[in-house]
């Protein structure tokens, strides 16, 4: 589907902030930014294409209540070629495997959501493209949403949140206990590694667009995006890709491995370093590697599967973060949505071997993840796609004035307890920072 509208626009940030406002209007809203790194970071395996997306409004939505959801989302996505945005939550293992989630759910975001958009707003390197999904309105048309965008008055826009109490469902003991109960596990040889996940929550109010900007001033990341449907909105500055599908090419980036910002230059390139020779970090990673290897082997073709990239060290705001590159080639006919089933959920957020972690992750964990650990992302009229892992996220009930976020790590035979809690510590920071409403 070719754009129906093209712009160069001088200062796009400032446009991106004016179309949040003006999108906000609307329900469905959705926006997916990059946060410039594709213009910030050099490496060829960033695999970034937009500089955001945004959509308003849906025509048509797909929201599987019943059985055999992923059926119905391949069904949805088959019979369409216009773009389509929406997400997976984590609790979908449960269709894959022979698995359950019977955790406190106070966030109740729907299993899945995809939806046909009226309006795609793509911006590449200063220009942006407006694409009519329905061939519905006229340029004139577009050019006045455009100016309407452009008379977005930001000043009048700004929203001060009340700071939030935030509390636990582990307290730090609880946490170290569980930490040495699944290292017993690792010992016994029932799994090798395993994601452990904590949520933070609070009972408050916000304005989730505001937060989600500030969250995004605070924390910068490529895979950042602000989702809102109904009364539920996530508000996301995730680092991490779930998997990328370019023509036949499949490109899958698990995150393992987190060390902290140095506080100058020196102790900042001491730390990674340190990252990348870190035996427990390597460790960590190269597990998952081979489990994201063993996924996309499912649909790939024979001999296709490579890693690109093994042990790459990237900086974000808060953290450096130790991740690969996996890739794999399909045959043309293999159903985009089987891809993503296959893989899925990410195997950063679960553990090796894949289905034995989820079982304890739903054994030791207190909530249930939903959205959290699921994947948000879109699929091109051409079945292309890019869905990112949704950590370093905020999931917000309006209805229940419930806020939400959790953040965990992976525990392997060389955790120290007390240094995964002080990582998860790390990892909420900006999360914490946004809801405390600090300068």
């Amino acid at each position: 589907m070719d754009a129906k509208f093209h712009k160069h626009i001088k200062n796009i940030q400032l446009f991106k902030q004016k179309l949040c406002h003006w999108g906000n209007h609307f329900d469905p809203f959705v926006i997916l930014d990059s946060c410039e790194y594709n213009q910030n970071q050099s490496s060829e395996k960033n695999y970034y294409e937009y500089d955001f997306l945004a959509v308003v409004k849906a025509q048509k939505f797909c929201c599987p209540s019943a059985e055999n959801k992923f059926e119905q989302v391949k069904e949805f996505v088959q019979n369409s070629r216009k773009w389509i945005f929406g997400y997976f939550s984590y609790d979908l293992k449960n269709e894959i495997e022979l698995l359950k989630s019977n955790h406190l759910d106070e966030v109740q975001f729907p299993d899945v959501q995809f939806f046909i958009p009226e309006l795609v707003f793509a911006s590449i390197n200063n220009e942006l493209f407006i694409y009519d999904n329905n061939q519905q309105y006229t340029i004139d048309a577009l050019n006045h949403i455009v100016q309407q965008i452009d008379a977005v008055d930001l000043q009048s826009m700004n929203t001060i949140n009340q700071p939030v109490k935030i509390l636990s469902r582990f307290d730090k003991d609880e946490y170290l206990e569980t930490v040495i109960q699944l290292k017993n596990h690792i010992q016994r040889g029932d799994i090798y590694e395993i994601n452990l996940c904590q949520e933070f929550y609070s009972h408050s109010s916000l304005n989730p667009l505001s937060t989600w900007l500030k969250l995004k001033e605070a924390s910068p990341a490529p895979f950042s995006c602000f989702y809102k449907t109904g009364n539920h909105f996530l508000l996301s500055a995730s680092p991490e890709r779930f998997l990328k599908k370019t023509g036949n090419k499949i490109i899958s980036q698990p995150i393992k491995g987190t060390i902290r910002r140095g506080k100058s230059q020196q102790e900042d390139n001491f730390l990674k370093d340190k990252l990348f020779n870190d035996p427990k970090e390597r460790a960590e990673n190269v597990m998952i590697v081979d489990l994201v290897r063993n996924d996309l082997s499912r649909t790939a073709k024979k001999g296709t599967v490579n890693v690109e990239e093994l042990y790459g060290i990237y900086s974000f705001e808060q953290v450096h973060q130790m991740i690969s590159t996996v890739v794999s080639e399909v045959e043309t006919n293999v159903s985009i949505i089987d891809i993503i089933k296959n893989a899925f959920p990410m195997g950063s957020m679960t553990g090796a071997p894949k289905v034995r972690a989820m079982e304890l992750v739903e054994q030791y964990e207190k909530t249930k993840r939903g959205l959290y650990s699921g994947a948000v992302g879109y699929i091109t009229p051409d079945k292309d796609f890019d869905f990112n892992v949704v950590i370093r996220s905020i999931l917000y009930n309006q209805l229940k004035n419930y806020v939400s976020f959790t953040v965990g790590g992976a525990i392997t035979s060389l955790s120290v307890p007390e240094n995964e809690y002080e990582e998860c510590m790390v990892k909420a920071q900006a999360m914490f920072h946004v809801l405390n409403n600090q300068p």
